[in-house]
C-alpha cells in the first residue's frame, strides 16, 4: 500500500518520511513490508491509512487538483482536513494514532460487533436495531447509501438486529472483522478521551469547506471542523447524505485518494452522471490528468472536486 508512489514519486516518498519522523518510529516499512499483524492493529493501520492518502493527495496537489469541497468516510475527514489545511499532517498522524488506541480500548475485543445490512432502507435498519436492543446498545453506525447501512454494538445485539433486519426484507446481512464497534454509543470513552485533544490541536481555518460526517453540513471554520470530528467518534457515518449536500453544492466531479476504492463505488451508485476516479497508485495517474484537462477545457477553471 503506497510503495509504488513512494518508489515512482520524491513529493510522496518525502510525506512517508514525514510521517516516520511524527511518529519515531519507521511505520512506512510497517505499510510496505509489514508484518500484516502489525499493520493491522487500529493504532497502526490509522496513521498508515493517513499516510498512504496525503502522500497521494500531495501528488494530485502538484498536478494541479484543486478541489472545492473536500469530504472523508470515518478516518478519511482527517485526512481531508490536512488537505484543507486545517491542521498538520504530523498532528494528525500522532492524533489518529490515538484514536485508534482509544477506540480499541473502549470496548474489549469480542465484545463488540458491526455487520453490513444490504438492500434495506435506512429507517427499517434503525427500526431492526431498536426492537433487537433488549436494553444493549445497537445502532445505525454507517449510513453509506447505494442500499447500504452498517450497523455497530454490542456482539449479540448485533447478532439480533441483523435477523430481525433480515426479517424486515433485508437481502442479505454480512458481519464484519472488525477490532471494535466503531460510531456507536459505545464508543463515547474514546470520544471523552479524544476530545481535549482534538480541541489543543493548532489548527488554521480551512481552504475549502469540509463536509461532515456528523451532519452533512459544510464546515468552513476550524472550530467547527474540529467539533465535527468530535462527534464524529460515537456517531454514525452519514456518508449519503455527504454525497448528496456535495451534488447539491454543484459537484459533479469525485476524485477518491488513497488506498481502495469503495467510496468511488459507493459515489457512482448515487451520483450516475458524475465523474468518479480515484487514485492510489501510480497506474491511477493517468485518468485523474485526463480528467483534469477535460474539465479545466470544456470549462475554462476547474470544476468543484471532492476527496
Amino acid at each position: 500500500m503506497g510503495e509504488a508512489l513512494a518508489e515512482a514519486f520524491p513529493i510522496c516518498r518525502q510525506a512517508f518520511e514525514e510521517a516516520d519522523a511524527a511518529l519515531g518510529q519507521p511505520l512506512s516499512s510497517v505499510i510496505f513490508d509489514g508484518p500484516e499483524d502489525q499493520l493491522t492493529l487500529t493504532e497502526n493501520t490509522q496513521p498508515a491509512i493517513v499516510a498512504v492518502s496525503i502522500a497521494a493527495y500531495r501528488l494530485l496537489e502538484s498536478r494541479g487538483l484543486t478541489p472545492a469541497f473536500v469530504a472523508g468516510h470515518s478516518l478519511g475527514e482527517y485526512s481531508a482536513n490536512v488537505a484543507a489545511g486545517t491542521f498538520s499532517f504530523a498532528d494528525a498522524l500522532r492524533l489518529v494514532r490515538r484514536r485508534g488506541r482509544y477506540m480499541q480500548e473502549a470496548v474489549p475485543v469480542g465484545e463488540g460487533a458491526m455487520a453490513a445490512i444490504l438492500g434495506l432502507d435506512a429507517e427499517k435498519v434503525a427500526q431492526a436495531c431498536a426492537e433487537a436492543a433488549e436494553g444493549q446498545i445497537v445502532s445505525p453506525a454507517n449510513m453509506n447509501g447505494a442500499g447500504q447501512v452498517v450497523i455497530a454494538g454490542a456482539r449479540d445485539a448485533v447478532k439480533r438486529a441483523g435477523e430481525r433486519a433480515r426479517a424486515l426484507g433485508a437481502k442479505r446481512v454480512v458481519p464484519l472483522t472488525v477490532s471494535a464497534p466503531f460510531h456507536c454509543a459505545l464508543m463515547t470513552p474514546a470520544q471523552d478521551r479524544l476530545a481535549p485533544e482534538l480541541r489543543a490541536l493548532a489548527v488554521h481555518a480551512p481552504r475549502v469547506p469540509i463536509v461532515a460526517n456528523v451532519d452533512a453540513e459544510p464546515k468552513r471554520d476550524a472550530a467547527a471542523a474540529i467539533e465535527a470530528l468530535v462527534q464524529q467518534v460515537s456517531s454514525p457515518v452519514r456518508w449519503e447524505a455527504v454525497v448528496a449536500r456535495l451534488a447539491s453544492e454543484g459537484v459533479t466531479t469525485y476524485v477518491e485518494v488513497g488506498p481502495g476504492t469503495v467510496l468511488s463505488g459507493l459515489v457512482r451508485k448515487m451520483q450516475r452522471e458524475a465523474t468518479v476516479v480515484s487514485f492510489g497508485a501510480p497506474d491511477d495517474l493517468e485518468a485523474v490528468e485526463k480528467m483534469l484537462a477535460s474539465r479545466s477545457t470544456s470549462s475554462g477553471h476547474p470544476e468543484p472536486a471532492e476527496r
